[in-house]
């Protein structure tokens, strides 16, 4: 019996150039008010049509409260929920989460996966907003390219409702 034997050369797996990483930190400042409610925040990535190309985080009340469900007062996020979050089902799974306490809160997210996995190469920006019952609204826009070729840190800081918005892309 003969053995037919195949050489086949080896491939060296080699990650696109999309793989890249995505760290997100928003800052949820100490307000010093009589009445402090922790902000509704949503975090997405838009197309310079001011579309969203992925959403990354919403953070909001997820239980019943004598003030009504988490989600009756989304629409307080005005510039998230008129560019695409009203059509989301909400809670989104990977997205959705509850509001977060003053402080540095981190997202991270990895290139070829999703929310970033079909990201295509171009301008985009990455925007946060928060909305606070009794208190402000404010949007922090941070543009950047994608994909990376280079590690990037880029700061944005808002005034009073969010804090620094950083962002750091490592290719």
């Amino acid at each position: 019996m003969r053995r037919l034997l195949i050489s086949i050369p080896a491939v060296a797996l080699v990650a696109p150039a999309w793989a890249a990483d995505m760290n997100v930190t928003v800052n949820i400042p100490r307000l010093n008010v009589a009445e402090y409610h922790r902000p509704y925040v949503s975090v997405w990535i838009e197309r310079a049509d001011k579309s969203i190309a992925s959403q990354l985080a919403v953070w909001y009340a997820q239980k019943d409260s004598k003030e009504g469900a988490g989600t009756k007062w989304l629409p307080e996020l005005r510039l998230w929920w008129r560019h695409g979050g009203r059509e989301q089902q909400l809670p989104v799974d990977g997205v959705s989460g509850a509001t977060r306490p003053v402080g540095d809160q981190v997202l991270k997210f990895q290139g070829g996966k999703a929310p970033l996995g079909d990201l295509p190469a171009g301008k985009y920006e990455l925007v946060v907003e928060a909305a606070r019952e009794t208190g402000g609204r404010e949007v922090v826009h941070v543009p950047f390219e994608w994909p990376v070729t280079s590690a990037q840190h880029i700061d944005q800081s808002g005034s009073v409702e969010l804090g620094a918005v950083k962002l750091d892309l490592a290719p």
